[in-house]
């Protein structure tokens, strides 16, 4: 497994190569017989690279219908509810290209039963990550060809926080989280064994106040305190960050500044 640290000069810069380098990562897939399943991620600069894509004309170069969408984390609430990813995600690019309605794997939403009911949920959501799992997958989720993350200042990633019941979880792959220290409370995540099924994890961070955990998870933190330090893919683990992000790394893995 290697891991690749790349560094744009700011966050607009960032979101259009990050869409850049995805959209050439779904089309050689597709190039290669096979339909993409990638993962999804929520926040600021996540949303904005959705975006990047659907503004550029290389989006035409994807065979939008054959590519398989997931998602590492979900806000827990009313379906449509304007903070939800997948709400913003469709309004971003999934509404404007022609995906498969089939193919485009949501997490659940509060339809009237209150935080309990992120735990069916999240039981839900395991289930269709079973059944979308194949054979040569060898395990409980898809082998994701791309897993998108953002991560926060204090260093969870997806919903997994530091030191909460998410983090020490070995065995399920989606989990309900509860009391989550910013809003929405209620959430429901894919786990870290879940998201290293993956064959790429890249994580997307722009700004300042991302600096410090950035250099700590590089470092070699433990994902105990640092969630996002244990997000890593089974072949290669991205970090696509702006200058800012990248502030507090030492010289050694500071690569040039695009």
């Amino acid at each position: 497994m290697s891991t690749d640290v790349s560094v744009a000069s700011e966050p607009n810069v960032l979101a259009t190569a990050v869409a850049a380098r995805l959209l050439t990562r779904l089309v050689d897939i597709q190039a290669a017989g096979t339909v993409p399943r990638i993962v999804l991620t929520g926040g600021g600069i996540g949303i904005s690279v959705l975006e990047r894509m659907r503004e550029t004309v290389a989006r035409d170069a994807v065979d939008w219908s054959r590519v398989d969408f997931f998602w590492g984390d979900e806000r827990f609430l009313p379906p449509g509810d304007p903070e939800r990813n997948e709400t913003q995600a469709r309004a971003a690019l999934l509404d404007h290209v022609r995906v498969d309605p089939e193919r485009v794997f949501a997490m659940g939403a509060d339809t009237g039963t209150g935080p309990q009911g992120a735990e069916a949920a999240a039981e839900d959501y395991a289930a269709v990550l079973a059944r979308r799992a194949r054979p040569e997958d060898h395990g409980p989720v898809p082998v994701f060809d791309v897993l998108m993350l953002g991560m926060g200042p204090e260093g969870h990633t997806a919903s997994v926080f530091p030191h909460s019941p998410a983090v020490y979880e070995t065995e399920r792959t989606v989990v309900a989280v509860h009391g989550c220290p910013k809003p929405p409370p209620t959430r429901v995540s894919l786990t870290l064994p879940a998201i290293r099924r993956a064959a790429e994890v890249w994580i997307v961070a722009a700004g300042e106040s991302k600096a410090p955990v950035v250099a700590m998870a590089l470092g070699g933190a433990g994902e105990t305190a640092i969630p996002v330090a244990g997000a890593r893919g089974q072949l290669r683990t991205r970090w696509l960050l702006d200058r800012a992000a990248a502030g507090k790394l030492p010289r050694e893995l500071t690569p040039p500044i695009a």
